[in-house]
This record gives structure tokens, C-alpha cells and sequence, in this order.
């Protein structure tokens, strides 16, 4: 959506462009040169790799392998990817991932935005099932419809079978025994019955508008000794990166989209400071370290969440530290809700 309104009205023609991914970049001096996977070159007093988790900026800046940036699959919802371009990618990602040194979450994430009234919207407009190795998560979408999202624990790589006339719904179809409610199915695989709540929703949405991504996460300092890195890992010279480039993170707190908006208005915050170009790598630097506790922070709690929520009956077996983690984390809760959910540019 946002794209969307950036390509069409909000900008001048040719000011936004899409396909256009960066392949290399240099700094020229009094300027920086992109250069474009079609050739062209552009010329700017900044360069801000907004290009997410797979980050070819990201790539460049810190020197990765080839193959460590580009096109791969990913993202809780589903990005722009059709089937068949994701179906290719599914694989190819994890080699990507291996480059790129970003961790596998141990989730795969089916979604969907389905155009349904819940029959409990009235009640709830957010909602968690939990399972074993997997759970499901509702949001109300507005306007009658729901986004959903049912993450499943498994290796990386995986594809579902291709549509066929004896099985034209091969996603539906898994969903329905991962979620089984009893009546298609009796039960999941480890004999449990879920709320039927997940199926309502799943059930409310067409086969082609469920999108399949493992999700990838990683840590915003890559290993290193390298000093310059510790001091400024987003910035080096003219060029930055932010959002998913910079500290791509697991989908269940909401997150993601939140913390790259204080990117943005943090980076924007200390552009405005310079009154010489000369001073820009200095700004850039200066955005890397604001902002790079706080999102460290942020991560962890949502990487941690994500596999607390099908670990936590596990959890609370193990003697003493059941009892300590659950004391610790209701003591904990209002100060980790304040931090997360108050923005700090």
C-alpha cells in the first residue's frame, strides 16, 4: 500500500522507481554513485538502503559473499512474490540466508489478509492460539476483513505440492490438519484439538491469497572486530541503511514496521542537522548509534516471544526456573510494554 502511494500520487513522475535494485555503489568524493542492476547510475549527496532483510546496500557496506543480497523469499506477510516466483525462491533462500548471515527464526509463516467478519470481532480484535511447534495469530485487518498468520515450526526450504484436479487447495488442505477443530480432521498430528476459530479464518480465504515464507531474522551487528563497525554498523561514509536491512525481526510483536518508522524519523532528524555535505558521514554515524541499543533490545524480545509461545508449557516442567522465568516475566511485563510500545526517535 505504501508503494503504492508513493508510485502514484504522492511523487512526480519517474521519481520513484521499482525494479531497480542497487548492485554496487562508491563514494565519489562530494557525492555518492549508485549503480542500478540495469545500468544506470545515480548520483546522490546520500544513499539509504531501505532494500530489506536481504539488503543488497547491506551487502556492499559490510563486504558480504556474492549471493548475500538480492531476491529471496521472505517477510511474515508474504511480500509481492506470486506463487510461482516463490516457489523458486523457497530454497534458493536459505543458501541466500547462509551468505547474507541471517539466522533462520525455526517458523515457517503461512498468510493471508481474508475478507471475513470474525465471529468474535465484536470481543476481540487480536487473538492467540497456541500449540505444539506452532501457533496462530488473528489481527482485525478493518473493513470486515482479518490478516492472519500460522506459523509452524520446521526446517527451511520447504514447498507445498503444486495444485492438482485431485487436490486443487494443497495449503488449505495442510492448514486444516494443523489446525484440525474435528470436524475434516479429528485432530493434529499430536492428537490435538484446536479452537475453531483458526479454521473460521482460514477457511474465509481463498487458496492463491495464502503466501508461504520461512521467516529470517538477524542480529544488527554482524561478528566482527573491525571498530568502525561497532561504532556506526549502519552507516559507513554516505550510505546507511534502516528497517529490515538493518534489524530484520520476528513478525509476533508488531514490530518490524514500527521500529523502521523511528529509523526513518531519527535518520531524518539528523540529516537535518548538517549544514555541510561534508558533515553527512558524521550524521549518518551518529543515527547508527541511537538507534542500534534500542532495536537490539527489541529484537530479542521479539525472537524470544516468538519461541516462548510454543516452548512455554515446556518451560514451566523444568523445576525452580519454570517458577522463577513466570514470576520474572509477570514482574518484568509493564516495563517491557512501556518500552516497546512507546516510540523513542
Amino acid at each position: 500500500v505504501t508503494q503504492q502511494f508513493f508510485v502514484k500520487p504522492a511523487s512526480p513522475a519517474d521519481t520513484v522507481r521499482i525494479k531497480s535494485r542497487v548492485v554496487d555503489y562508491s563514494d565519489e568524493g562530494g557525492c555518492v554513485k549508485a549503480t542500478l542492476e540495469d545500468g544506470t547510475e545515480a548520483y546522490g549527496d546520500v544513499l539509504v538502503g531501505a532494500d530489506g532483510v536481504w539488503s543488497s546496500v547491506r551487502k556492499i557496506m559490510h563486504g558480504l559473499d556474492e549471493g548475500a543480497g538480492g531476491s529471496a523469499a521472505s517477510g511474515a506477510a508474504g511480500g509481492a512474490l506470486d506463487e510461482a516466483e516463490a516457489r523458486t525462491m523457497a530454497r534458493d533462500t536459505v543458501r541466500v540466508a547462509q551468505k547474507a548471515l541471517r539466522r533462520y527464526s525455526g517458523f515457517t509463516c503461512y498468510a493471508a489478509l481474508a475478507s471475513h467478519r470474525a465471529s468474535n470481532i465484536e470481543e476481540v480484535s487480536y487473538q492467540i492460539l497456541l500449540g505444539d511447534k506452532k501457533y496462530f495469530v488473528s489481527t482485525d485487518g478493518g473493513g470486515e476483513r482479518q490478516q492472519w498468520f500460522a506459523l509452524i515450526r520446521e526446517d527451511p526450504g520447504g514447498v507445498d505440492p503444486e495444485p492438482t484436479p485431485e487436490n486443487p487447495t494443497p495449503k488449505l488442505d495442510r492448514l486444516r490438519k494443523e489446525f484440525a477443530d474435528g470436524n475434516v480432521y479429528a485432530c493434529d498430528q499430536d492428537g490435538k484439538v484446536w479452537d475453531g476459530f483458526a479454521l473460521e479464518l482460514v477457511d474465509a480465504t481463498p487458496e492463491e491469497d495464502i503466501k508461504r515464507r520461512d521467516l529470517y531474522d538477524g542480529a544488527p551487528l554482524l561478528a566482527t572486530w573491525d571498530p568502525k563497525r561497532w561504532l556506526a554498523p549502519w552507516a559507513a561514509g554516505r550510505v546507511a541503511i534502516m528497517g529490515d536491512a538493518a534489524h530484520p525481526m520476528m513478525p509476533n510483536l508488531g514490530q518490524g514496521g514500527c521500529q523502521s518508522t523511528e529509523d526513518g524519523y531519527r535518520l531524518a532528524e539528523e540529516l537535518a542537522s548538517v549544514t555541510h555535505t561534508a558533515g553527512t558521514a558524521a550524521a549518518l554515524g551518529s543515527y547508527s548509534r541511537k538507534r542500534i541499543f534500542r532495536t537490539s533490545i527489541v529484537q530479542g524480545f521479539a525472537q524470544l516471544g516468538s519461541d516462548l509461545l510454543v516452548d512455554f508449557d515446556l518451560m514451566m516442567t523444568i523445576p525452580l526456573i519454570g517458577p522463577f522465568f513466570l514470576t520474572a516475566t509477570q514482574l518484568s511485563m509493564p516495563w517491557i510494554l512501556r518500552f516497546l510500545y512507546t516510540p523513542e526517535f
